[in-house]
């Protein structure tokens, strides 16, 4: 790192969470500077970039001029190209780019310091969490509030959306279709030690927060192990998390008390998560050696798998899995499903076998481009495989403990 009190942060990537993110730091940080910014557009095409001076095309050049990179690009593949870079030069990687933390970043939090931000949802529950067990609770299940759910949404459908919320088709498809918060939740469930109760989580339909807490904390119990779920609330705000935990028995009647209720269940909520906003928290946490705050752990046990949207038939093309109209995310259990293809992975993918609405794909069903992320994809696989093969493990069927 350099030497300068003032630090130099490097951002990849030029989207919304980029532009809010550089205007940020610019109004209000002083002991921390926008350096450059890591684009993959014409530098002429981004004329109303807010920092237009710190763009660059070159990864060397971002490199070159940062002490810290924070990764915003939303891409699979360029991300962990600039990564991987990154940990070359000896520097610390703050993400908002869940994809990335559940294709490749598993890996990569063995190579150098990763960490997801706190703002967008997983990084909020991170910090949740600490505040949680600082108090003395032990999380149950880390619970994400999602304001609308349909499995495959149209085209049409998801322009207007798009237009209306000054969002791309993708951000909006992978957010309507569910594909977001199995990822955020995967990386979460990761990042703590924590398992889902069954492919594609609970996603309750929810009027009340404290009875379906309630609800998932039996689950929980039940599996002796804590969960990563969500809710879909009706009746009260969505865009918050929430954990479900416990509590010393003999601190019950102060927590009646402060009016969090009379357990064994009790409900912790952060009713925000502000993006951009909150990113500066966990750059100044790096910097100032605080460490992770999460990642995909180095030895992940959940995934994400693609679930086909439509019938497709040989030849046909993915042309995208995170976003796209073809495939949606579905959270599973890498031990059950370890022939599954990480949707992170799908990009102009064509189909050597048909499929039927509902079918996960796996690397048999296609053939997948050559990439530094399918790399590593394949070599976790290996990893995994090996360790079962060598080991082997009775696990739970998750299909048969869900019927």
């Amino acid at each position: 790192m350099s030497d300068a009190t003032v630090k130099r942060i490097g951002v990849s990537g030029t989207g919304m969470i980029s532009h809010c993110f550089v205007r940020l730091i610019m109004q209000h940080y002083k002991d921390v500077t926008i350096s450059r910014v890591l684009t993959r557009r014409k530098l002429d095409e981004l004329a109303g970039f807010p920092l237009p001076m710190a763009l660059t095309n070159s990864i060397d050049d971002l490199i070159e001029h940062s002490d810290i990179i924070v990764e915003c690009s939303g891409d699979v593949f360029y991300g962990t190209e600039v990564v991987e870079r990154a940990f070359e030069a000896g520097l610390p990687v703050v993400t908002v780019n869940a994809e990335l933390q559940v294709t490749t970043g598993s890996y990569l939090a063995g190579q150098g310091l990763i960490t997801e931000a706190e703002g967008d949802q997983p990084g909020s529950l991170a910090a949740l969490h600490e505040d949680a067990v600082q108090m003395g609770f032990t999380p149950l299940v880390y619970g994400n509030m999602k304001g609308y759910l349909n499995h495959n949404p149209s085209r049409e459908d998801m322009a207007y959306w798009s237009a209306k919320q000054g969002t791309s088709i993708t951000q909006t498809t992978s957010f309507t279709d569910g594909t977001k918060v199995q990822i955020e939740q995967v990386v979460v469930g990761n990042g703590f030690g924590a398992t889902i109760s069954r492919p594609g989580l609970e996603g309750l339909a929810s009027t009340n927060l404290d009875v379906s807490a309630n609800v998932l904390g039996l689950i929980a119990d039940g599996l002796g192990q804590p969960i990563v779920d969500y809710v879909i609330p009706s009746g009260y705000s969505a865009g918050g998390v929430f954990l479900v935990c416990r509590h010393d028995e003999n601190q019950a009647p102060a927590i009646e008390y402060f009016k969090l209720g009379r357990g064994p269940y009790y409900v912790l909520t952060r009713p925000f998560h502000l993006c951009s906003l909150e990113v500066g928290k966990t750059v100044r946490r790096v910097l100032a050696g605080g460490g992770v705050l999460l990642n995909n752990s180095v030895a992940p046990t959940l995934g994400v798998a693609a679930i086909a949207k439509r019938e497709m038939k040989p030849g046909d093309v993915i042309e995208r899995g995170i976003g796209g109209f073809d495939v949606r995310g579905e959270a599973i259990r890498l031990a059950d499903e370890t022939d599954h293809v990480p949707i992170g992975l799908l990009r102009h993918t064509a189909l050597r076998r048909a499929v039927e609405p509902g079918q996960m794909i796996t690397f048999d069903d296609v053939d997948l481009l050559p990439s530094r992320a399918l790399d590593i994809v394949v070599q976790q696989r290996d990893k995994l495989k090996a360790k079962q093969e060598a080991a082997p493990v009775i696990l739970p069927n998750l299909r048969q403990v869900a019927q």
